[in-house]
């Protein structure tokens, strides 16, 4: 479709962040920032801003983030929220990752905007999905942005309140927290989700702990709300083998390859100015085996470096400087 048709389709655009015309707005934009469209996307963006109605009710009080009728449980002793919602312009949703994971998460997205359509030939979209992968490659990032995309609520699980350390507690906090979610549509994270799915097959953690991953087990298995439970993980091999059956889909995020630490070394310096010796390709392959939140960090010092000790140009000795300082977090 050329530029002037989408401009006028996105003109004609009139809803709310949740209906599913906005949603398929926001992944042409996203489509067309991957081509390399950004003025375009830009101003589609802004279009759809101006177009659609802001939902006033997912700001302020936080234990009810959806009108009147839905209520964030509340840890009974403590009161503290068992979640909380991440607010839509804070998401972290614009991110790199090799085509094959980048087409997994798209599936994921595309799924659930069209589950009106599968519902008409009696199939479902994926809804509950477990990331695993090494910690700073992109797992609780690409909830955010699967929750971003498709333009649902993002609450995250606050576990400290979940569990409890009164008998029985921990259980009935979990199960009070699936309840209130059972139809309200949202991105429900459970980072780390390894603290409470630990395997039944260890002697530690008896008790209470096993009353917990029984608990998720069922709710996991009956959960049939109308958005999605995404789960992460850093230890594959921590979690209870018969809650893998419950998942939709278990997808792994793998460091970045030299193709994608180049994009995002790119993305991370693209307002900082660099010297025409600064070899990118050659600064890749040296963070080979970094995660993505590693390279991002060597970058921004060496971008600091750049300020501080120079005039502001990036230059090799400041990715040597800043590589040497943090390669003792690739572990």
């Amino acid at each position: 479709m050329n530029q002037d048709l989408l401009i006028r389709l996105f003109r004609s655009i009139d809803g709310e962040h949740s209906d599913d015309i906005v949603m398929v707005a926001e992944s042409i934009i996203e489509d067309e920032r991957k081509k390399g469209h950004e003025k375009l996307a830009e101003r589609l963006k802004s279009i759809l801003n101006k177009n659609i109605k802001t939902n006033q009710s997912f700001k302020g009080e936080l234990r009810n983030i959806f009108g009147n009728s839905v209520l964030i449980p509340t840890d009974k002793r403590s009161n503290i929220p068992l979640a909380i919602q991440v607010q839509r312009d804070a998401l972290r949703h614009e991110m790199i990752l090799s085509s094959e994971i980048e087409e997994k998460i798209e599936r994921i997205e595309k799924e659930f905007i069209a589950r009106e359509r599968l519902a008409h030939f009696g199939l479902h979209p994926r809804r509950r999905i477990l990331l695993h992968g090494y910690p700073g490659c992109g797992k609780s990032m690409s909830a955010e942005r699967i929750a971003w995309n498709i333009g649902l609520p993002f609450l995250k699980v606050k576990f400290e309140a979940i569990v409890s350390s009164y008998l029985g507690e921990s259980a009935s906090n979990l199960s009070k927290l699936f309840e209130s979610i059972k139809t309200f549509p949202c991105v429900l994270l459970l980072d780390e989700f390894d603290f409470i799915a630990k395997s039944r097959d260890g002697k530690q953690d008896v008790g209470e702990m096993h009353r917990i991953v029984n608990i998720l087990l069922n709710v996991l298995e009956d959960f049939d709300g109308p958005g999605l439970i995404i789960a992460t993980t850093n230890l594959e091999g921590a979690i209870d083998k018969a809650i893998f059956r419950r998942f939709d889909d278990i997808i792994e995020l793998p460091k970045p390859g030299i193709i994608e630490i180049q994009r995002i070394l790119k993305s991370t310096l693209a307002s900082i100015k660099s010297d025409k010796d600064v070899k990118w390709s050659n600064i890749a392959k040296k963070l080979e085996g970094f995660s993505s939140a590693l390279v991002v960090k060597v970058a921004t010092d060496a971008a600091k470096f750049s300020v501080i000790q120079g005039d502001g140009v990036l230059k090799n000795v400041f990715f040597e400087q800043s590589l040497k300082e943090n390669q003792m977090y690739n572990k």
